[in-house]
């Protein structure tokens, strides 16, 4: 049914989720160190800006206590070997001036696109971490409704389990549990199923433990129990009831019958007893030229196969 096929959707969701989280972690590493890298280049950019503002005020300042001077020294002569020391040193700190001038806006230039770039980074990063939280997110919802419908689903298979099993185990019965998680597995990967049967007049034993026929029962009584929880149009058993005697037969045929309304059972045997529950019987016959040949034949419910009715099918 529908749910039948919910449960490996959700399955391939949550390992496509899984797989999705770790590309994005390793991007974030990535992203990570990149970041680092132009925190690291902006903050040397800043060190660059400062250290040419500071120079570049010093600068500043010196060429006007040189101007100052200049002027004073207009205003009153002194010696002419300080007039021109003064002028020279004025048109040196002029020039270093007008350098710093042409290195500052490179600095701040410089200092604009590492911080352009950090501001991109942290951005892109911060998409991802939303990225991935929402993956965890929806990876944990999704584990939680596996885990629910598998609940669900084991819940309901078991109790019709127990239901079939009276009915092939006359005086018995059976019962599904979940298995135990191996060693130190404790995320439930490794969770099974066990299928514990009681003969009349025997004690409960598990599948491995019972004869071939028992388990040819328990066998049949987990499929039905599938059937019931999770319903089909039509259901194919090929020679189920090979290993059973004449009474186990009879227990199965019975089974066949009282569910036969719900669902179409295309059963594949060379059990008399089988056929007999049959509506539709079809065989392969080899004819005299070799040729094999589908015969079908209508079988009414109060006859035996030994005289089917003739009907065309």
């Amino acid at each position: 049914g529908s749910g039948a096929r919910l449960e490996p959707s959700l399955r391939a969701r949550v390992d496509a989720g899984t797989l999705r989280a770790g590309e994005l972690g390793g991007e974030l590493r990535r992203l990570g160190a990149a970041e680092s890298e132009a925190r690291r280049a902006a903050g040397e950019a800043a060190e660059r800006m400062t250290s040419v503002e500071i120079e570049q005020a010093r600068v500043e300042s010196e060429a006007a206590e040189a101007r100052r001077r200049l002027e004073a020294a207009g205003t009153d002569p002194g010696p002419g070997d300080d007039r021109e020391a003064l002028v020279a040193a004025a048109e040196r700190l002029e020039r270093r001036r007008e350098t710093l001038g042409q290195v500052n806006p490179l600095a701040r230039e410089e200092y604009a696109r590492e911080r352009e770039r950090l501001d991109a980074l942290v951005a892109q990063r911060a998409d991802l971490e939303a990225s991935l939280a929402e993956l965890e997110r929806l990876r944990t919802e999704l584990d939680e409704t596996v885990e629910r419908r598998f609940t669900e689903t084991f819940s309901a298979v078991a109790l019709h389990f127990e239901e079939v099993a009276t009915t092939l185990f006359p005086g018995g019965g059976g019962r599904l549990r979940l298995a135990e998680p191996a060693g130190d597995d404790e995320d439930g990967g490794s969770l099974g199923i066990e299928v514990e049967l009681r003969p009349a007049g025997k004690r409960v034993a598990r599948l491995s433990l019972l004869s071939g026929g028992e388990k040819a029962l328990g066998a049949i009584a987990f499929l039905f129990a599938l059937f019931l929880a999770r319903p089909c149009p039509f259901y194919l058993l090929d020679e189920v009831e090979a290993a059973l005697d004449d009474t186990n037969i009879a227990r199965f045929v019975e089974l066949l019958r009282r569910y036969r309304d719900r669902a179409q059972f295309i059963v594949i045997t060379h059990q008399k007893r089988t056929m007999e529950a049959a509506d539709i019987l079809y065989g392969v016959t080899m004819g005299a030229e070799g040729v094999s040949q589908v015969v079908s034949r209508r079988v009414s419910r109060e006859q035996s196969v030994e005289t089917p009715a003739l009907v065309p099918a």
